[in-house]
């Protein structure tokens, strides 16, 4: 299994686009790159905690590997939206790609290069090693499943998508 930590805007639609698609066998939402230690939701909806809401993404790379995760990643954020996607707004929302080795570096480049040829203003989302994550809250983990009318920025055609995409 191979792992990479995404940051979408809001965790909760985040992750229940990555559970769709074919290949990721888990996830789960959190808090990275942060400067605090253990933080909780009401510490970083503060903002004031360098924390960005993440989904730590598992994936069988014998069904699908990372070049076409990161792809999926980019149809599901406004890559030039800095600090926000659909109505959240703040540091915590940003978008970002968070890698754990070295080795996964050169796809994420190659992604973000081919990314930013089809658009005309700069990307938006960061790129960097990962330097820490905590788990949410378990009300917050699989919240969409949990809560199938609760509020999510991405659109729900945006997810039947997802389940049907495969790399």
């Amino acid at each position: 299994m191979k792992e990479i930590y995404l940051a979408g805007g809001c965790f909760w639609g985040t992750e229940h686009y990555f559970k769709q698609i074919h290949g990721v066998v888990n996830t789960e939402v959190g808090f990275a790159n942060g400067e605090t230690e253990n933080p909780t939701y009401k510490e970083v909806y503060t903002d004031q905690t360098g924390y960005a809401e993440t989904v730590h993404v598992i994936y069988d790379e014998q069904i699908v590997d990372l070049e076409f995760l990161l792809n999926m990643f980019f149809k599901a954020i406004d890559p030039v939206s800095l600090n926000k996607q659909g109505h959240d707004e703040g540091t915590r929302y940003r978008t970002g790609v968070y890698y754990i080795t070295d080795d996964q570096l050169p796809i994420i480049n190659k992604v973000f290069a081919e990314q930013q040829a089809q658009l005309s203003q700069p990307i938006a989302v960061e790129c960097q090693p990962l330097k820490n994550f905590y788990t949410a809250e378990e009300y917050h983990q699989d919240y969409l499943d949990k809560n199938p009318n609760g509020y999510c920025h991405l659109p729900t055609a945006l997810f039947e998508f997802a389940r049907q995409a495969r790399s």
